[in-house]
């Protein structure tokens, strides 16, 4: 049996202290080494569950999701769910229908046309005190006057594209036997006969629209090597999906959620021109902060725009590996309903022109938007240069030219925070081709616009 022995009070408390010290040391080390190489999982919530952290990171990792993707997967992610949505239509007979259209764009007007276009100062043509009057093109140069105070580009002239190549006499000749051949072509040699109803735009005005856009393409060709590259297609689908705003459901199984307001824009225009280059901006991005866009708070059902359910499209009316994958101009005809003198015995003169830029928004914005997401922007990845498109909406005797800058895409609620940039939509007013065709000849012929849409297909790259 062991004996006991007794240990003092003070070696038993010298040993402990000791103990401890050396404890504490490795324990230190140890903990150092472990926050060093032990890696943990971060805490977040649940994908299944119906809290708000839990929808906010659902939506973080769909926006990763899409931002990782690449062009062609990127357009179908993002419009892989047809949900209810606003069908938007380019030609509308709704009042003040651009007021709604350019806030669901956020697009701002200016009046009259671009820098390089007010810049053109050619000589009047020989034949100009012969035009009868009440054509179209004092009425242009007033409008683009009145807008070169109003324009932002005056305020950013130094880095605004050099103004446009003036063409000569000779080309202006050619160009204004080309369009009176086209005229005459449809409403005097071939003698159609009465059109059914409805059908006049059809009958008459596309096949001279047709005409005249082939015989300009190939006429300025030589001025402009840019149309030589381009590809022109007749009646393409054009089709925009998008978001703006917000509302919270009403009734059924998701009564009460929160949900973006959805759009669809499908346009067909008569022809449209594409080109492997873009078109250099009118102004600067910075030049839109500030801007006035329309605010309007109430449903789009008071526009009233109607609710559809069918799949969503982004298309620019080529598939994305088209080369020519740029737009250059879009040529639109105005629907037979559309009547001049029937708006202004009504009392709605108006709204005359009120109709033609809520087509001009529309139609261009659809286009636009549509090339910018096709080279990998959308709302949470907006762009970092601007895309550019023009147009010219006609009835066959009255022209109406606009040019369109997208500057953001980020529309939806969540993305369009702080955001100064505004989209521009610049045009003109209805301008008079010609008067009438009587005996075999065009009578009162306008030069302005003929030099008007030549100036449109000059349009061109810097450095092209």
């Amino acid at each position: 049996m062991a004996a006991r022995t007794r240990v003092s009070l003070r070696s038993l408390l010298r040993q402990h202290v000791r103990l401890s010290g050396v404890e504490r040391r490795l324990l230190h080390d140890a903990s150092t080494t472990s926050a060093a190489t032990a890696v943990y999982p971060p805490l977040v919530p649940s994908l299944t569950a119906k809290s708000k952290s839990s929808l906010r990171h659902r939506y973080e990792l769909r926006v990763a999701e899409l931002r990782a993707a690449p062009g062609e997967e990127k357009l179908r992610l993002l419009t892989r769910v047809p949900r209810m949505k606003y069908a938007v239509l380019p030609q509308t007979e709704a009042r003040s229908a651009d007021r709604w259209y350019r806030y669901l764009t956020k697009t701002a007007y200016l009046p009259g046309l671009p820098e390089p276009y007010q810049d053109q100062d050619p000589p009047p043509p020989p034949g100009a005190g012969t035009l009868t009057p009440g054509g179209g093109g004092d009425g242009g140069a007033d409008a683009a006057a009145a807008s070169a105070a109003a324009s932002p580009s005056a305020s950013a002239s130094a880095s605004a594209p050099p103004p446009l190549p003036v063409v000569g006499e000779e080309t202006l000749a050619e160009v204004r036997s080309l369009v009176s051949l086209a005229l005459l072509q449809e409403q005097w040699y071939l003698q159609k006969r009465r059109p059914f109803l409805y059908r006049v735009q059809e009958h008459n005005v596309e096949p001279f629209l047709r005409n005249l856009v082939a015989g300009l393409t190939g006429c300025l060709a030589e001025h402009n090597p840019l149309l030589l590259l381009a590809t022109r297609d007749l009646k393409p689908d054009v089709h925009f999906y998008w978001s703006r705003g917000q509302r919270i459901i009403p009734r059924g199984h998701r009564r009460g959620r929160v949900e973006p307001i959805r759009f669809q824009i499908d346009d067909k225009p008569h022809s449209q021109i594409r080109i492997p280059r873009q078109l250099p901006q009118f102004v600067p991005m910075e030049s839109s902060y500030g801007l006035e866009v329309p605010e309007i708070k109430v449903s789009p059902d008071m526009m009233p725009l109607f609710k559809r359910q069918y799949q969503n499209h982004i298309f620019t009316g080529a598939k994305l590996a088209d080369p020519a994958r740029y737009g250059h101009t879009q040529f639109h005809v105005v629907q037979d309903r559309y009547h001049r003198d029937r708006l202004t015995k009504r009392g709605q003169a108006d709204q005359v022109e009120v109709f033609l830029r809520a087509h001009g928004v529309c139609s261009l914005f659809c286009w636009t938007a549509a090339q910018a997401m096709y080279q990998g922007f959308w709302s949470r990845q907006d762009l970092t240069r601007p895309f550019v498109s023009q147009a010219v909406i006609t009835d066959g005797q009255f022209f109406s030219f606009f040019c369109y800058q997208l500057n953001t895409l980020a529309l939806s609620t969540e993305a369009d925070v702080d955001n100064p940039r505004r989209n521009l939509l610049w045009g003109t007013e209805s301008l008079r081709l010609y008067e009438r065709v009587e005996d075999g000849r065009v009578v009162g012929l306008d030069d302005g616009v003929l030099r008007l849409l030549i100036q449109f297909l000059m349009n061109r790259p810097l450095d092209a």
